[in-house]
């Protein structure tokens, strides 16, 4: 009697996504959510480098591995097309990041489908003027004498340029206060000190490091409810449902917790959330 071993070949599953987050301040933009924008990578040369952490207002900012700056904020121009046979959309050398919220720059939005368009109203106005019948050649009255004065002109310009200048100092100082004001990573990505204190990491590198290899999870969490835990059941169902928080900056909160110990109230009122989403 003779037995046939039977060899098992376990597979494990890969999700070869990788999900890209722009690094530039107010730019909620993400490869998993956006197909359609291409995610760059910091240049090597150090020159150029030092020009897209000025641009994107990043000061001491730490470049690492996974940091990306999305298409949307490069002109036209400095995306070379077609895009390569993998589907890779590549810069122009020397391209540098230009376009932003700050610079009264508005992120392209979809157009509305044909059946959510409008009509536009009926013309109520009169489309030819009144003339008089007696008269064999009617004219309109023009006044080609009224100019602007120069000097008039001259200082509504100025006026209007300290205007956009007063606009730009207000907007960049609301940006540094929402940053200074929210506490999350992005916070204290520049202080290795911090990092260490609140997540016993070394470095924001190494915390950056370990978080590329476990992102891949963040796809299969599980996330139980209290319902479900008094139930005391082994068959919890998958949720899906959005967070009020980034995947990063809950990886982020649950460091806080096992660092320093902090209980749910006091990591709700850190990161201005439900303590129920805790």
């Amino acid at each position: 009697m003779t037995c046939k071993r039977t060899k098992l070949s376990f597979q494990q599953r890969t999700d070869s996504r990788s999900n890209h987050h722009c690094c530039v301040p107010f730019c909620t933009a993400s490869s998993r959510s956006n197909s359609h924008l291409s995610f760059h990578t910091f240049p090597k040369d150090s020159e150029l480098q030092k020009q897209w952490v000025v641009k994107i207002r990043r000061d001491h900012f730490i470049i690492t591995s996974t940091s990306r700056v999305c298409s949307q904020h490069f002109v036209t121009a400095d995306l070379i097309e077609p895009p390569t046979p993998a589907g890779r959309q590549r810069l122009t050398p020397g391209a540098v990041p230009v376009l932003f919220h700050w610079n009264n720059y508005n992120m392209p939005t979809a157009r509305p489908g044909v059946w959510e368009r409008t009509e536009r109203p009926p013309n109520t106005e009169p489309t030819e003027m009144p003339t008089d019948p007696d008269d064999p050649w009617p004219c309109h009255e023009h006044d080609y004498c009224a100019s602007t004065e120069p000097a008039a002109l001259d200082i509504s310009l100025n006026k209007n340029e300290e205007l956009r200048e007063e606009i730009s100092r207000l907007r960049k100082q609301v940006e540094e206060l929402t940053i200074s004001s929210r506490f999350g990573l992005e916070r204290f990505a520049a202080s290795d000190e911090d990092i260490r204190f609140f997540t016993r990491f070394a470095t924001h590198a190494h915390l950056m490091g370990f978080w590329k290899q476990i992102e891949p999870a963040t796809l299969n969490i599980v996330r139980v409810t209290r319902a479900q835990t008094a139930v005391k059941t082994d068959q919890v169902p998958h949720s899906a449902s959005a967070t009020v928080l980034q995947p990063i900056d809950e990886f982020f909160l649950f460091m806080n917790y096992l660092s320093l110990g902090l209980m749910q109230r006091d990591l709700a009122h850190r990161f201005r959330i439900h303590r129920s989403h805790c």
